[in-house]
C-alpha cells in the first residue's frame, strides 16, 4: 500500500471546511477569477485568499496571476488521493459484488 497518508490528510483537512468545499465544487465546472468566487460569500477578500492558500496547499487548485486579476482552477486529478483511499477502505465484500456485477454485464447475452 503506497504511503499517501499526508496527502490524504491534507485534503480532508482542506475539504472539512463548507466554504472550501464550496468552492472546489464551483471550480470543478470551470476556472473563476477570484472576485466571482468570493461574490456568493459574506467575507471578506482576505478571508477567501486564506480559504484559497489552504486549497493550494492541500494540492487541490493552482492559481495564476495575469496583471491584477488571479484565476483559481481546480488541479486535474486532484482529488484522486482521496478516491485512491476511499477504494481501499471498501470491505471485500463490496469488491467482489463489484467483480460479481462487471462478469453478468460482460457475459449477459446480447440483445438484438
Amino acid at each position: 500500500m503506497p504511503n499517501y497518508r499526508d496527502d490524504v490528510d491534507a485534503v480532508l483537512r482542506a475539504l472539512a471546511d463548507p466554504t472550501r468545499r464550496a468552492v472546489v465544487e464551483r471550480l470543478a465546472k470551470s476556472p473563476a477569477v477570484v472576485s466571482e468566487l468570493a461574490a456568493p460569500f459574506d467575507m471578506a477578500l482576505p478571508s477567501l485568499m486564506q480559504h484559497l492558500r489552504v486549497l493550494e496547499n492541500a494540492g487541490l487548485v493552482a492559481s495564476e496571476k495575469h496583471g491584477r486579476v488571479r484565476t483559481v482552477s481546480l488541479k486535474p486529478g486532484a482529488l484522486d488521493v482521496l478516491h485512491l483511499w476511499l477504494d481501499e477502505q471498501r470491505t471485500p465484500a463490496e469488491r467482489q459484488a463489484d467483480r460479481l456485477g462487471i462478469h453478468l454485464i460482460r457475459t449477459a447475452p446480447k440483445e438484438d
